[in-house]
């Protein structure tokens, strides 16, 4: 019998965050040399606060702020952590913890120490009349919040400087380092496992959140990820066309029903770090061929960008090349009519794939940094919805993730405009209506040649079928002798 997981939580070494905290502090003291200011300055950072459900006593699990995690390697709520850009040392304030903190290799003083820590950075500058703290403060353009800067008691005795750290610090996240790359691909490897054990138990009748708990087991059970990346989302049926099911709103529970597709996107954190995948595919375990045409247009698409990817591609690019292929599959399966570029033209392919094709991906889903500044968003239908514009760069982390799906408040619109109601076989249209959508995700490392991809599930087709059917992952390809 095989054994349900053979992968074991690889450690996390405290070299991670000094690596971390390294990137970042010669990133700064470079942008102050091309700036003609001092070196001098220290950059402050303030963990994330337990919370209790509103006014109960019940708390939260906690999860460290992300830009805290990335330079500090803290797990516990409460602390701040100090970086002088001068020397380069750095000082963890905590509520209350041991001498020997296994996450920390530097200083550590207690909260109490803020009210005399003023006195020590005067010590540090003695020609300064007030310090300079370095605060992070800056737009996160996934969810267009802005990171919350430190604040503490005695701050007004600072020169607070909330402009120049979150640009910064933002683009040091943007290119994962060695030891970041291992847990990423830990977080993978542990999700990849656990989407093919979902599809080896998968049954007509089941409740889609007894997949999601299958996940969940399983990545918590045998990586010890206690957290999630995101909310998962177990869509079947026509729910496999809500982008972001699984919310509150829609929390997981249709009964899965012969002849549907499920469209499975969970991914799971291990050690801060996070893995998004996607799997698509028929809950009776065979693809009919109308589930074929749409899962191999799909799979196309996704299949052509990890082929070209490479520094200097841009991203608008590759998500214009995915819409292209998609569409083109649906031309072959006469389920569009007419040239692909005019197609293109009347952005067409954002009626099928109304999301961006992909995201960078590190400490959390949707990792910041996709838009620099001086980077606008298009405007165009499909890729307003882009998360990034970059051209690629050696040391990026970034999702592949085209959809086709059949939507009715997408449809109906363009069935409805004189320049797009053209293109459709409205019969072959309205027969897919309700049947959901297909997506296909995987996790992308840009290297210096190309694209190494950090996700390991079964896409094609016949590889589907087969795992559900019980044969082992990866599958063994076996000689034919003659």
């Amino acid at each position: 019998m095989a054994l349900p997981s053979l992968l074991t939580p690889p450690p996390v070494p405290v070299e991670l965050y000094v690596t971390n905290r390294q990137k970042l502090l010669n990133s700064f003291r470079q942008h102050l040399s091309d700036s003609s200011r001092p070196l001098q300055g220290i950059v402050l950072l303030q963990g994330g606060d337990e919370r209790t459900r509103y006014d109960t006593d019940h708390l939260e699990l906690f999860r460290q702020e992300s830009y805290f995690a990335y330079l500090f390697g803290v797990i516990e709520p409460g602390f701040y952590g100090a970086i002088d850009i001068a020397s380069g040392k750095s000082i963890l304030f905590a509520p209350k913890l041991p001498p020997d903190y296994a996450a920390w290799s530097g200083e550590i003083k207690p909260l109490s120490y803020f009210k005399v820590v003023y006195a020590v950075l005067h010590k540090l500058y003695p020609e300064l009349e007030k310090p300079l703290l370095f605060l992070l403060r800056g737009l996160n353009t996934d969810s267009n919040n802005y990171a919350v800067p430190a604040n503490f008691e005695g701050i007004d005795t600072f020169v607070t400087d909330l402009n120049t750290l979150h640009p910064i610090l933002t683009e040091c996240r943007v290119f994962k380092s060695e030891l970041e790359l291992a847990l990423i691909q830990f977080a993978n490897d542990i999700s990849s496992e656990a989407h093919v054990q979902v599809m080896r138990n998968v049954k007509v009748g089941m409740k889609e959140y007894q997949l999601e708990s299958l996940f969940l087991h399983h990545t918590y059970m045998y990586g010890g990820c206690r957290h999630c990346s995101y909310t998962c989302i177990c869509a079947t049926g026509d729910n496999s066309a809500v982008l972001h099911y699984g919310h509150a709103a829609a929390p997981n529970d249709r009964t899965l029903e012969d002849g549907d597709i499920a469209l499975f996107d969970m991914g799971a954190e291990y050690q801060f770090y996070g893995s998004d995948i996607t799997c698509s595919f028929p809950v009776n375990g065979k693809f009919t061929s109308d589930q074929s045409l749409i899962y191999n247009a799909v799979l196309k698409a996704h299949d052509a960008v990890i082929l070209v990817m490479k520094p200097g591609i841009n991203w608008v690019e590759m998500h214009k090349l995915a819409e292209k292929i998609i569409l083109e599959s649906l031309i072959e399966g006469s389920v569009l009519v007419g040239d692909v570029m005019d197609m293109m033209a009347a952005r067409l392919g954002a009626v099928f794939m109304p999301h961006g094709l992909g995201h960078f991906l590190g400490i959390d889903t949707h990792d910041p940094g996709g838009f620099l500044q001086g980077l606008g968003r298009p405007e165009e239908p499909g890729l307003s919805s882009l998360r990034t514009v970059r051209d690629l760069k050696e040391g990026m982390v970034i999702t592949v993730e085209p959809g086709c799906y059949f939507i009715d408040a997408l449809l109906d619109p363009a069935l409805k405009n004189s320049k797009t109601s053209k293109f459709f076989n409205v019969e072959a249209v309205n027969k897919f209506r309700g049947s959901g959508g297909v997506r296909i995700e995987s996790d992308l490392l840009v290297t210096a040649n190309g694209c190494r991809n950090m996700t390991n599930c079964p896409r094609e087709t016949w590889e589907i079928e087969a795992v559900m059917a019980g044969s082992p992952w990866p599958i063994v390809s076996k000689s034919i002798s003659i």
